[in-house]
């Protein structure tokens, strides 16, 4: 293959994707030379322009809704639906035809995420998509628009890094690999959106990061998207006399961002229309919640903004007469925003849970608690040790405190373009670190809040080749496999389960774990399913510890991992000794195998995508 010429980032966001670029040739250390790519998409049927972010909303027009060649592109002529700009818009109208929040839908381990499932409240004359297919779509419209752009330079032979959330579970990231892949993208990376945020800072400060922080500083990311809220704790090392950065945490994945906001203030619009005698259908709910995020970004950006008008659609033939009129004021969002979503608490506070109720209908499990200044208490919380023993670390660590304290506080994300939430925010936290005798943490300012995971990731790209500063620390959790204890039958109690580490916290990119000594009898031909658990918090466990205890807070269960054995050369049903070896792929993804403990067999494990009945 021809050595790339450029480092490519993309950003698959849940409310839009971005592609930035480093020119590999024409960069020098930290001082690099990229940009931006300007997207080709549909604005309006048969109307294409250039814009600097896709956003990630796929439409599916009826057969005859449109004429021949409304669809095209410059690169297709033939294709049959639309993202972008143009299916953002039309969607608003025709909600039962958008596909959206495709990215939130590929992490959900309820569902069959290669099953055609969205639009997922759509009638069945809709046709629909699976959130892998709609995730390849939007990867592969940035391919395309690549390849359009710079012909010199082929997508397939460039460096291409994208980003996922840190929480993401290994299910998840080979998904993402896997809609890579069938985009088109032959030499992929992944990279957690946190750690690409703050690559972007770096790269923005032309070499001027190593003065803005000092070896003992906790750099404390908060990336709140559209679709999830993701929280990284990066740790400023000096080891040698040089500085690195070393992540030692991540929260856990939280469905949790400006979409639950736009649908609460959709609801506080639906009252208002409800005390006037109007009802709404849920149709023109959907359509109220597109209409109020744009009523959100309008006035919380600009504060000098009261009243925002908002029209929800009629389903009817007269679509303007029949069309509801409100608005939305600045005080309203402000107290629906702030208050529900940034409530001001102390650092002991926790997310509240309910018991869910027996029949649920199908859709996103967001998280049931909508106080990200809570989800962020728990995560230091439960962080409080995390730097004790971290080898380089000059930083005080107070064996009193009760959460782990940040001294720097990078904001990203599409929800922090308002820097009235930014501000809450901080100001939160450093009530709780005052609480504890604590310095304020200081914010780390100059994120784009659109561009920088694009920026950050490309940077990365880079960075990977011998370049610049890199961000270590290897997986953000451990991983471990149910094993049933043997015991003799007692009726009405299950057999305990034991948890063995298979893959250490910690584990580097590119390492490769010693076999397991515990050995799995799998049955030939037939698919076999085992139990599987990340933790964010035993960091101490090494490859091979069997756990016969823990706290419910210390593991998650992360869903099944599976492997069908094929019965080549071997009698259907009979049991293969094995021993499980991991792999921290350079891929970014986590992978588990199988391997004979006689003769050479090996099988890939793979992670349940399926879901569960």
């Amino acid at each position: 293959m021809s050595t790339p010429l450029y480092a490519i980032g993309i950003d698959l966001g849940t409310t839009h994707c971005a592609l930035a670029y480093v020119d590999i040739g024409a960069s020098d250390g930290e001082t690099t030379r990229y940009g931006v790519l300007d997207i080709p998409q549909l604005t309006a049927p048969g109307a294409v322009e250039s814009q600097p972010l896709l956003p990630s909303f796929l439409y599916l027009p009826h057969e005859a809704e449109l004429a021949e060649g409304d669809l095209n592109l410059p690169w297709s002529v033939a294709q049959d639906f639309a993202v972008g700009e143009f299916a953002r818009a039309r969607g608003a109208l025709t909600p039962i035809r958008l596909v959206s929040s495709a990215k939130s839908w590929l992490c959900h381990a309820g569902v069959d995420r290669r099953a055609a499932i969205l639009p997922f409240d759509a009638p069945p004359e809709v046709a629909r998509v699976s959130p892998l297919d709609a995730s390849t779509r939007y990867l592969a419209h940035l391919r395309h628009a690549w390849d359009q752009a710079h012909p010199e330079a082929p997508f397939d032979q460039q460096d291409v890094t994208v980003t996922i959330p840190a929480s993401f579970d290994p299910a998840a990231r080979e998904l993402t690999a896997e809609a890579a892949r069938s985009a088109g993208f032959n030499n992929l990376t992944l990279l957690e959106e946190p750690q690409a945020a703050l690559y972007n800072w770096i790269q923005g400060s032309n070499g001027g990061w190593r003065k803005a922080v000092k070896p003992g500083d906790i750099i404390l990311v908060i990336d709140v998207g559209g679709g999830t809220s993701d929280f990284s704790l990066i740790a400023v090392l000096e080891r040698e006399g040089q500085l690195e950065l070393h992540r030692v945490a991540v929260g856990d994945h939280i469905l949790l961002g400006g979409d639950n906001m736009d649908l609460t203030l959709a609801h506080v619009v639906a009252r208002k229309l409800a005390a006037d005698g109007k009802t709404l259908d849920p149709w023109q709910i959907r359509a109220l919640t597109y209409a109020c995020r744009a009523a959100k970004e309008n006035l919380l950006s600009d504060a000098a903004l009261e009243v925002q008008s908002i029209v929800v659609p009629s389903r009817g033939s007269k679509l303007i007469g029949g069309s509801i009129r409100t608005e939305l004021t600045q005080a309203e969002v402000r107290a629906t925003i702030l208050e529900g979503f940034f409530p001001q608490v102390d650092a002991a506070a926790r997310p509240t849970s309910r018991t869910r109720a027996g029949l649920t209908q199908l859709g996103l499990p967001y998280a049931q608690d909508a106080g990200i200044t809570r989800h962020l208490a728990s995560l230091l919380g439960r962080q409080a040790g995390a730097t004790a023993e971290l080898d380089g670390f000059a930083g005080k660590v107070d064996a009193d405190a009760s959460f782990l304290h940040p001294s720097a506080v990078l904001f990203n994300g599409g929800v922090f373009k308002s820097g009235i939430l930014s501000e809450r925010t901080l100001a939160t936290l450093n009530s709780w670190l005052s609480a504890e005798q604590s310095e304020p943490a200081r914010e780390l300012a100059g994120a784009d809040m659109d561009l920088a995971v694009a920026r950050g990731a490309a940077y990365y790209g880079y960075v990977r080749r011998g370049q610049g500063v890199r961000i270590r620390g290897g997986t953000a959790r451990a991983y471990y496999v149910a094993v049933e204890s043997s015991m003799p039958a007692i009726p009405g109690m299950a057999p305990p389960v034991q948890a063995l580490c298979v893959a250490p916290f910690g584990m580097e990119e590119g390492i490769e774990a010693d076999l397991l000594e515990q050995e799995f009898g799998l049955v030939v031909g037939e698919p076999v399913h085992m139990r599987f658990f990340g933790s964010s918090v035993r960091r101490q466990d090494q490859l091979g510890t069997l756990l016969d205890f823990w706290q419910p807070e210390e593991l998650q269960e992360l869903g099944e991992i599976q492997a069908t054995l094929p019965a080549e050369g071997r009698a259907i049903g009979e049991i293969v000794q094995v021993k499980l070896r991991a792999v921290a792929s350079e891929t970014g993804t986590l992978e588990l195998t199988a391997v004979a403990t006689q003769g050479d067999e090996h099988w890939k494990v793979e992670f349940d995508v399926r879901g569960h009945d």
